[in-house]
């Protein structure tokens, strides 16, 4: 069956797909956006399990993206802010590292020789407000190296590296050795500094559900996979045929490279997250905390973050490690290690296990990259950007734009047709 033609097919409904449509539209291009899914999202969506709501991952929204701010209600979204910073737990003992700005009564922890020498606090202020103050573009193009290489030059010592800031940012890269673009690394701490993380009310869902609500009616096709990219459109699983002059791929990465052979895309990045419903908090803040050991990445009571998460007064607990193979009791019981709790009426909910939760971003990484693939075929996604909600958007809205000037190129170009006869 063969549907009726349309200007452009978007392939996947993520943030970089619901951005290209939408610019799209607003453009004034006919737009058919189509998902393999039943709801929007990609990576960003919500599940209810038992009451529960659950992330698919551990995600975090930060405010302070150009991309969100000028996309996003945030007042709608009904944010809740983690605290500003961490508590690191380990072998050496459990310490709070805080935004002294945000947070000064409990940033103690920061004094020098507590956690870090005076040496250290000094550089990673400074880096701090640099990176805050400095326009994106000049960090952009900042001398390249490696994340690792880029923190010891700006002064910080090998053993706050090893201990405080690589099994942080562990967490956010998905990788130990901290190989991440120095270039990310600067875009991803000017935007802790600037913004604020957060979750939204009803789970991280709620933010590409309000990107589809401003699609036009009809123009959102949901559960139909595509099974191929056609050479006059698209074809979904279903035997149905999609027409259209231009197609935009905007899948997670691996799907993309089988819908266009011959497509380049990085590694993946690979995480688990379990949930678990615990009888109480094992921590009654909404703080995030990192095993200084690099047994986890991370741990964190979302019902903390967001207490209507949990539909019964037990405490949610995400924990997450790094690959898919993560053994679930192991993890339990180093999270209760790193509370100090007894995790034996910790009832799983839900793991999650994500083989390319993020594209891998060495040096060296190029930040922004066209989304033309082929005459008339696109492909966006923060794979073809930065690891992050601002790269999946900004790389929609570069789709859109090269979707546009190609097809009014394409108009100007027909030969204009002439009228009358005996001329």
């Amino acid at each position: 069956m063969s549907l009726d033609a349309t200007e452009v097919v978007v392939v996947g409904a993520g943030l970089a797909g619901l951005a290209c449509a939408l610019d799209l539209t607003a453009a004034g291009r006919d737009v058919l956006l189509v998902e393999a899914a039943e709801e929007v999202g990609g990576r960003m969506r919500t599940d209810v399990v038992r009451g529960f709501r659950l992330d698919r991952g551990f995600q975090v929204f930060n405010t302070s993206y150009p991309q969100v701010k000028r996309r996003l209600d945030l007042r709608a979204l009904r944010l809740h802010p983690f605290t500003a910073g961490f508590l690191t737990a380990g072998a050496r003992g459990s310490h709070r590292v805080v935004d002294p700005t945000r947070h000064p009564g409990r940033s103690r922890d920061l004094l020098p020789g507590r956690l870090m020498p005076l040496r250290d606090l000094a550089a990673l202020g400074l880096l701090g407000a640099c990176d805050a103050v400095l326009p994106a573009g000049v960090l952009k193009r900042l001398p390249e190296t490696s994340t690792a290489r880029a923190l010891r030059a700006a002064g910080v010592s090998r053993r706050t590296l090893d201990t405080l800031l690589a099994p942080f940012l562990a967490g956010i890269f998905l990788e130990e050795e901290l190989e991440t673009s120095s270039r990310m690394f600067h875009l991803v701490w000017r935007s802790l500094v600037r913004g604020s993380l957060c979750l939204p009310r009803d789970g991280i869902g709620a933010v590409p559900r309000q990107l589809a609500d401003r699609l036009p009616e009809g123009r959102l096709l949901l559960g139909a996979p595509v099974d191929r990219v056609t050479a006059d459109g698209v074809a979904l699983a279903d035997g149905s045929v999609l027409r259209a002059g231009a197609v935009v791929v905007a899948t997670g990465m691996a799907r993309a490279a089988r819908l266009l052979p011959g497509l380049p895309v990085p590694a993946g990045r690979a995480v688990t997250t379990f949930y678990h419903a615990a009888p109480a908090a094992p921590l009654r803040e909404p703080t995030l905390v990192v095993d200084a050991d690099r047994h986890l990445l991370n741990t964190v009571v979302l019902s903390e973050v967001v207490p209507g998460c949990s539909p019964d007064g037990r405490a949610l607990v995400s924990t997450s490690v790094l690959g898919t193979d993560a053994d679930e009791e192991a993890a339990r019981t180093r999270a209760g290690e790193l509370y100090g709790a007894d995790t034996s009426r910790w009832r799983l909910l839900a793991d999650y296990r994500i083989a390319d939760a993020l594209p891998a971003g060495p040096a060296p990484l190029a930040l922004s990259r066209t989304t033309r693939f082929a005459p008339g075929r696109y492909v966006c996604g923060d794979h073809r950007a930065t690891a992050s909600v601002q790269g999946a958007l900004a790389s929609g809205a570069r789709a859109a734009r090269e979707v546009s000037a190609d097809l009014d190129r394409a108009r100007l170009a027909r030969p204009a047709v002439r009228g009358g006869a005996g001329r």
